[in-house]
């Protein structure tokens, strides 16, 4: 059964009690005259709810008119005693089949087979009696209430539908072309569930909001992960679900964003989506597959530059003239859904105008959190550019990268760089060197600098041998840090970047795609991706080459190791004849170097004395034996 377009349907919530009346009197002098034993020469009145009723469940007139005949009941105490009347007996004051047989004409025995509409749509209930043709007849109390133009929603639903309460919002023009794309499809007549594909929910909200406005829909939502998975237990849901859907223009909702973790609940999605003829809306990060149903899935991608530019002046209002050149850093920057513009703007009302850039930049950096803290590690940067020793060249080129960050905005907005290509627009960095060099440390003056979050995804972690779940995982982390333009340091490179695999088995290609794959996100990204090596000569160059930098950590030198010395302490830190040219002579990294101070300071510390060389010797004592070296007499040569 297809459900009609309701824009061309008679609202069925026009009803009132009243206009249901006439009917109901109707029955009444029918039951009169049958005790009477007085010929019936009325007609049954015009009842448009019952009309519309026997249309869309595909009524017989006797069953139109037993559904009729429980309505009067519920409605006309009346009828409840000529019920009794009839049968003789007072306690028999219900409707039966046996009083419907006598009642009306083209009467079917076969009205309460369970094939047939009254029970197939659970229009009727029957209560449990030795005979069948005795037993009492009742009225599903929703169809009463559509019956008498009542608005209300089938309690039995509730425990998983729920009216959807987003705000509504005035969706960008990108946004309305979906929504009219799907509006013109499902009025030609092709009622196909759709699927949207965006990690933005609330975008996916606002246009299924808009969609039901323009078709006269009533959104109801579920989250597949509360569905039954049982057929016995999901089929009855479904028959509801879509009676509902018949009765009320209701169209559902159902939150997938979650259902990659559960194959039971996508099996169960796609039983309840087989020949369902209600429109539903499937809202999901990434496409999912349901069996043999036909999806009509559409790609809802982040606004373009343009319309986050238009909806940030539109809901800054006269505030956006007083950011003075400060909104354009903003929107090239992050990359952010209508709701969350409309909120950015609306918590800096009342702002100073001093602040107003400020406070702007870090809200929108806080909006990208809760979606990424669960995929990565956030990391403090307290690092700054006087912490980082690093030949003058390796300064030189984390420099670039600085400046192409952060203008971006003149170069790919102002200039018109953004409109040749949609690759290549982000900023991506192979950071390599031993352990302890300085690579995170780079990181983290650089995430400083932007004024932007830092993230650290450990590779070797997020790469799985199980084909197609690598992919997965990046996609994730990609996608949830795309809206805050955090900037993303993968570790340990060398677990996906090894030599190109020779392709033998799908295995080896699946490696190679999902090198590739992150390539191309990395390239896309609207912010800063750097990814780390120990290991810089084991990568394959035909993917090292698609890195627009590649910055060199070189082991230290004694000269650059005592440079190290001398900024690695704190100026608060109280500090006793430290000799920094002999500390250079110790042959460790960065990493190390601020281990040993710290374990010197705590050593210092319990002493109650100054940090001095005896503290770090034996600070360095306790380090050699954590990474398993032998410590020389000529490294620590006259430190105590």
């Amino acid at each position: 059964m297809q459900l009609p377009v309701p824009s061309v349907l008679p609202n069925p919530d026009s009803a009132t009690p009243t206009a249901f009346y006439p009917a109901v009197a109707w029955i009444r002098d029918r039951l009169t005259c049958h005790l009477d034993a007085l010929p019936i020469t009325t007609e049954a009145p015009d009842c448009p709810p019952l009309t519309q009723l026997r249309r869309r469940f595909g009524l017989s007139d006797f069953e139109a008119n037993v559904i009729l005949l429980c309505a009067a009941m519920e409605l006309d105490p009346h009828c409840l005693t000529l019920c009794g009347q009839i049968a003789g007996n007072p306690e028999q004051a219900y409707p039966t089949l046996a009083l419907a047989l006598q009642l009306f004409p083209n009467a079917a025995w076969d009205i309460l087979a369970p094939q047939r509409p009254p029970l197939h749509w659970q229009l009727l209930k029957i209560d449990a009696q030795p005979t069948l043709t005795q037993a009492r007849l009742r009225l599903d109390p929703r169809i009463l209430c559509y019956l008498l133009g009542v608005p209300a929603f089938d309690m039995e639903l509730t425990p998983w539908m729920h009216p959807l309460t987003a705000e509504t919002l005035q969706l960008p023009p990108s946004h309305v072309a979906i929504a009219t794309q799907i509006e013109q499809t499902w009025r030609a007549g092709r009622l196909a569930p759709v699927q949207l594909c965006s990690s933005d929910y609330k975008a996916q909200q606002a246009i299924t909001k808009q969609l039901a406005q323009a078709l006269g829909f009533e959104v109801y939502t579920v989250t597949a992960q509360t569905l039954p998975t049982q057929p016995q237990e999901l089929y009855p849901l479904k028959q509801r679900w879509l009676r509902e859907a018949l009765l009320s223009r209701a169209l559902l909702l159902i939150n997938c964003h979650d259902l990659a973790t559960s194959p039971a609940h996508q099996h169960a999605i796609a039983y309840f989506l087989q020949t369902l003829q209600a429109p539903v809306i499937l809202c999901s990060s990434t496409q999912h597959h349901f069996g043999e149903q036909t999806v009509l899935t559409l790609d809802l991608p982040s606004l373009p530059h343009q319309e986050q530019q238009q909806l940030w002046t539109q809901y800054l209002g006269a505030r956006a003239a007083e950011l003075n050149g400060h909104l354009a850093p903003i929107v090239t920057q992050f990359n952010l859904g209508s709701h969350t513009i409309q909120a950015a703007c609306a918590s800096v009302q009342a702002t100073p105008i001093e602040e107003l850039p400020n406070q702007l930049w870090q809200y929108c950096r806080m909006q990208a959190r809760p979606a990424i803290e669960h995929l990565a590690q956030r990391i403090d940067c307290t690092a700054t550019w006087e912490d980082l020793i690093l030949p003058p060249r390796e300064k030189e080129i984390l420099g670039a990268i600085a400046d192409q960050v952060k203008q971006r905005s003149e170069v790919y907005q102002t200039w018109g760089f953004a409109g040749k290509s949609s690759r290549g627009l982000g900023v991506s960095a192979l950071f390599a060197g031993p352990s302890g060099t300085g690579k995170t440390m780079a990181a983290e003056v650089l995430a400083r600098e932007f004024q932007l979050d830092l993230y650290r995804i450990d590779l070797s972690a997020v790469s799985s041998k199980y084909i197609g779940e690598t992919e997965k995982n990046l996609r994730q982390i990609f996608d949830a840090a795309e809206s805050g333009g955090a900037v993303l340091l993968f570790d340990e490179a060398d677990a996906l970047f090894g030599k190109r695999t020779q392709v033998k088995d799908s295995h080896d290609r699946h490696a190679n795609l999902e090198v590739s794959y992150l390539l191309q996100r990395m390239e896309a990204y609207q912010g800063l991706a750097i990814l780390t090596t120990n290991l810089k000569d084991s990568l394959d160059q035909a993917f090292v080459r698609r890195l627009r930098f590649i910055v060199n950590f070189p082991y230290p030198n004694a000269e650059i190791r005592s440079q190290i010395w001398s900024r690695v302490f704190p100026a608060q830190a109280p500090i006793n004849g430290l000799d920094f040219e002999l500390l250079g002579q110790l042959d460790v990294a960065g990493g190390n170097i601020r281990a040993i101070a710290l374990n010197a300071a705590f050593f210092a510390a319990s002493a109650g004395e100054s940090i001095q060389m005896k503290h770090l010797l034996k600070a360095t004592q306790t380090e050699y034996a954590k990474i398993g070296r032998v410590l020389t007499s000529r490294e620590i040569q006259d430190w105590v």
